[in-house]
């Protein structure tokens, strides 16, 4: 018997300070295992299509694509890095030491931290593209567009870098056993995250997306009358209402996917209440977090024409040509 319970820890040496080791998996721990599996895999090859897209083709690297690989690029580092140690996690013990815990926590956090900065900057841009399309050329060059990402980046370590100075300075703290890797976020720390990292993006995501919606139905609808004053009645109205339906269908995929997607994570905060990250419920809302990650390039770039052609030249190995990123994309 003594064997039996021995066997069944993460450090059996260390009998009275151990974890236990994860029940063994039924099916549906497989099926949830797969899945996530899937996922993973599936945010890596999307956001990686985007950054070879960006990078290689030469139509395509302007100040707005910019903005995109770099959101690409923070979303490939979740699929590639943090959601195979949040797997790790949650399904085994943790046998890489107290530093390493530490670190890969810091970083995850960094990452998804920076993948909600893009979208910040990526809502800028367009609102500056479309509701000062005139002064866009001077304001959003190739140099200020690397100085707001490197910011980005930059201010995403050194903030996560505040909230978690208790962690990375004693990452066994939370932990109650060896092969444990525990984060907690007290009450005033969540507070001051969820005003940060929730309440400021969204904000000012869906003012500069409705911004963006009322200029653009203004633009359309001023199209509209001037075609019909030339006569050409036919054809106004139904270019008007598929310019309203594009903007309106931008702003309700943003900030629905986002909100959707952050809501979960930031109820502790919302509720008063600590967050865990070995909880049960805790991993799920992490998960549907993350899933954000997933769901950014079919968003950002799916619905680019561009981005179709330029999967087409990449899936068929055409890219592999020595004059192929001067192809024609746009």
């Amino acid at each position: 018997m003594d064997t039996l319970k021995v066997a069944e820890l993460c450090f059996p040496q260390l009998t009275n300070n151990s974890c236990k080791k994860p029940s063994q998996k039924n099916f549906e721990n497989i099926f949830i295992y797969v899945l996530l599996s899937c996922i993973c895999f599936l945010t890596v090859i999307l956001n990686l299509l985007v950054i070879i897209s960006i990078s290689h083709f030469r139509q395509l690297h302007t100040p707005s694509n910019l903005f995109l690989r770099s959101l690409a690029l923070s979303d490939f580092l979740v699929g590639l890095v943090v959601m195979p140690v949040r797997m790790l996690l949650t399904e085994s013990c943790w046998f890489f030491g107290s530093f390493m815990c530490g670190l890969c926590n810091y970083i995850s956090f960094v990452i998804t931290s920076a993948s909600v900065g893009n979208m910040v900057l990526i809502s800028a841009d367009r609102y500056v593209a479309i509701c000062e399309p005139l002064t866009y050329p001077n304001k959003v060059t190739q140099s200020r567009v690397q100085v707001c990402v490197g910011l980005c980046w930059a201010c995403s370590a050194l903030y996560n870098g505040v909230i978690l100075r208790d962690h990375l300075q004693n990452p066994d703290k939370y932990n109650l056993c060896h092969g444990e890797c525990v984060i907690l976020i007290d009450f005033l720390t969540g507070a001051f995250d969820l005003i940060i990292t929730f309440f400021g993006p969204v904000s000012a995501i869906v003012f500069m997306y409705m911004r963006v919606f009322v200029v653009a139905v203004s633009q359309a609808r001023a199209m509209r009358s001037h075609v019909a004053a030339v006569g050409l009645k036919g054809s106004a109205p139904a270019s008007a209402q598929r310019s309203e339906r594009k903007a309106a269908t931008a702003v309700g995929v943003v900030v629905m996917v986002f909100v959707f997607s952050f809501c979960p994570y930031y109820y502790p905060s919302f509720a008063g209440k600590d967050l865990l990250s070995s909880e049960v419920v805790s991993n799920l809302v992490i998960w549907l977090f993350y899933l954000n990650s997933c769901l950014n390039p079919m968003i950002y770039a799916f619905f680019y024409p561009w981005f179709r052609k330029s999967l087409k030249y990449i899936v068929t190995l055409q890219i592999l040509q020595s004059d192929s990123c001067h192809f024609n994309i746009l």
